[in-house]
């Protein structure tokens, strides 16, 4: 029998914000489900009403959902998602960085996302959709989908005849690529070509094209074929999520409302479009934009602030967990809660689901340290006679306002990082031009001077940049991994007249991928460029691209008002602050390579438990004191390679630093408590 005081003594604070924020609906784990569904309710019964009607019609809708920040804007998408996921295909379009390759943004992250397999189903969105066109689905076509698929020809041939209204761009090729995507061998190609990927030579001689989608209107008419030809089937959702974090959002909203009125002035049929906006952003969005983008927006949903009953709903499922585990289970849901605290802090009756929660974490973390000055009573090994240890009195075991506000962000910083590692395998997985956006944020973090776009000119200019170094004077650093030879010729002639200009004391190339052999010129310019001269070549390898890829999704956070540490949302400059203070980015090592930080060793080839030091560190100074078996699961469940023993080396070594100490180190291992050394 464990009391639920033992348990609240032994667990992290169930409503730590650094297990809440929401991002892609498809790749970061939500119960979008087992939360309170009377939240917002009526707002996803009026987008399940435009969604019916698009099935009806065919017509693109747009629904603009707006919310002050904590509202729930981003939660919402994924709960629509879920909810309706059986009768539309849904896709999550995440924030750009360059208002130059907007459709080839969408369209990229369209395709990511519909070759997501759906709950309950055993074959991705992609393959159903297109299982489920009108070609293949009525009565005359039902059986020739197993004739087709073994003829490349007659498939291409049997869809065009199907659609040779619809307009298709490109429909031969488009088609030929629909055939691609039923062979398993091809099947990853061809979601790289759709997805406008710049494929190499071979691999496009592989799926019978010449060329890729590298311009914006060839991304926008690809996009268009998927509503097209899918007018009998389900509608495609596109969410857009995050948009102040697009590029220049606070100067100029209008390419963000551009993409939806183009949607409905070119007829792209089949589209429900969703967009998720701050509502004081729209408020100066609307002063901006034209009235012609105004009328394309067919609903306007306010989320509108939650009552009392629905935020004690959440603070019970927050506590659900905690009070299952114990025995006897407490007779109140929301224990150590009382429900007079949500009546005193929000007088109103109303307020928004982040605050329930911020609240919920503040008030169980002071009854958490109340438990401190009580006795524990603890059966050691061995005796038959219990051992009543009194903890000292709380105050000491505070860490100070900015240790705990630091601890919080390195704890957020390395689930982040974790969760970037799980989504992406392979450097090509990011799009070569937000790759050098991710790199040039981060230099604006780190304080480099004068940076500027596009340093190189023609197709390629965005990525490229230039700083300022205070050691090597003026610096360009151009990155590339498109395995396309003419693509990476036109990169290095570029390149290669700004080396002969002299304007830059030395150039950085950033690239993994091949370059090619001395037969190409692409090659012959490289070598020109970066053999024998004080311009270097810097291969990159993942675990950078992880730690840049990091630092962006918390700045898109940040700029959306989705990042909370230490009860309140913080702005860009303080999260510059902190990764400078945190020291989070000097572990990529292509910033080490840039000169930009200090070189380190190898962290990128060799298990660093340092960081899972800092982590355990961390968690410590966040919860005040906690069980030493529950610092063992959060430290295994962040940091899969690291051992049981490892981790009784690190504690036992915080220990002999005097920054954690044992409460009762004498007690079984399940009852072992560790606290900040005062």
């Amino acid at each position: 029998m464990v009391s639920i005081n033992e348990i609240i003594k032994r667990e992290v604070n169930p409503f730590d914000l650094v297990n809440i924020r929401v991002g892609n609906f498809w790749t970061e784990n939500q119960d979008y489900t087992a939360l309170v569904e009377s939240i917002h309710q009526a707002v996803i019964n009026e987008v399940e009403g435009l969604l019916d009607l698009v099935v009806m019609d065919n017509r693109s809708r747009t629904v603009l959902l707006l919310g002050d920040g904590g509202s729930g804007k981003s939660y919402l998408l994924g709960r629509l998602k879920q909810t309706f996921n059986t009768k539309a295909f849904f896709t999550y379009i995440s924030p750009w960085s360059d208002n130059d390759y907007i459709w080839r943004h969408v369209l990229r992250y369209t395709v990511d996302s519909l070759i997501q397999v759906p709950e309950g189903q055993q074959e991705s969105q992609l393959i159903l959709w297109l299982k489920s066109l009108s070609a293949f689905t009525k009565r005359k076509n039902s059986s020739i989908w197993q004739v087709l698929l073994n003829d490349r020809k007659k498939f291409i041939s049997h869809l065009k005849n199907t659609y040779k209204l619809a307009g298709i761009y490109n429909a031969d090729i488009f088609f030929g690529l629909l055939y691609d995507l039923t062979d398993p061998e091809l099947y990853p190609l061809a979601c790289e070509w759709l997805r406008g990927d710049d494929l190499s030579e071979e691999s496009m001689q592989t799926l019978n094209v010449k060329s890729c989608i590298d311009t914006e209107d060839a991304a926008k008419n690809i996009l268009a074929n998927f509503g097209k030809i899918s007018i009998e089937t389900q509608p495609i959702v596109l969410c857009f999520d995050q948009v102040e974090s697009t590029a220049k959002f606070d100067l100029n909203p209008q390419p963000l409302f551009n993409i939806n009125t183009t949607i409905h002035n070119d007829n792209l049929k089949n589209f429900l479009i969703i967009i998720t906006i701050v509502k004081d952003n729209w408020m100066r969005a609307t002063q901006i934009i034209p009235q012609t983008d105004k009328v394309r927006l067919e609903r306007l949903l306010q989320l509108r602030p939650i009552n009392l009953e629905q935020a004690e709903a959440i603070w019970a499922y927050r506590l659900q967990s905690l009070h299952q585990e114990a025995n006897p289970q407490p007779n109140i849901s929301i224990f150590p809660l009382e429900k007079i605290l949500l009546e005193d802090n929000f007088p109103g009756g109303k307020t928004y689901p982040r605050n329930a929660i911020i609240l919920g974490r503040q008030k169980y973390q002071e009854y958490k340290l109340s438990l401190l000055t009580k006795p524990i009573v603890i059966q050691q090994p061995n005796s038959t006679t219990p051992n009543i240890v009194i903890i000292p009195p709380t105050e000491p075991l505070r860490g100070s306002p900015r240790e705990n506000y630091l601890a919080e962000f390195k704890i957020i910083w390395q689930k982040e990082l974790k969760k970037t590692q799980e989504k992406i395998t392979k450097i090509t997985f990011v799009a070569a031009n937000e790759l050098i956006q991710m790199l040039q944020m981060t230099l604006e973090a780190l304080q480099m001077q004068s940076i500027k776009p596009k340093l190189i000119s023609g197709k390629s200019a965005s990525s490229s940049f230039s700083y300022q170094s205070p050691k090597q004077g003026k610096v360009g650093v151009v990155w590339t991994e498109d395995p396309n030879m003419t693509s990476f010729f036109n990169i290095m002639n570029a390149t290669h007249k700004v080396a002969q200009k002299g304007t830059c004391s030395i150039i950085y190339l950033i690239r993994l991928s091949t370059l090619g052999n001395a037969k190409l010129k692409g090659f012959q310019l490289y070598s020109q460029i970066f053999n024998g001269t004080k311009n270097i070549h810097i291969r990159p390898k993942l675990p950078s691209v992880h730690i840049l890829e990091t630092y962006r999704n918390l700045v898109n956070s940040t700029l959306s008002q989705e990042l909370v540490i230490g009860g309140k949302t913080i702005q860009l400059p303080e999260l510059q602050s902190l990764v400078r203070e945190s020291k989070v980015l000097e572990k990529c090592v292509v910033i080490q390579d840039l000169g930009v930080v200090t070189k380190l060793t190898d962290t990128e080839t060799k298990k660093d438990l340092r960081v899972v030091k800092e982590f355990l560190r961390s968690l410590v100074v966040t919860q005040n004191f906690m069980g030493v078996q529950a610092l063992y699961s959060h430290a295994k469940s962040q940091f899969y390679d690291v051992s049981d023993n490892e981790i009784r080396y690190l504690i036992e070594l915080l220990c002999e630093e005097r920054k954690i100490k044992f409460i009762n180190p004498k007690a079984k291992l399940e009852d072992q408590l560790v606290c900040l050394v005062a």
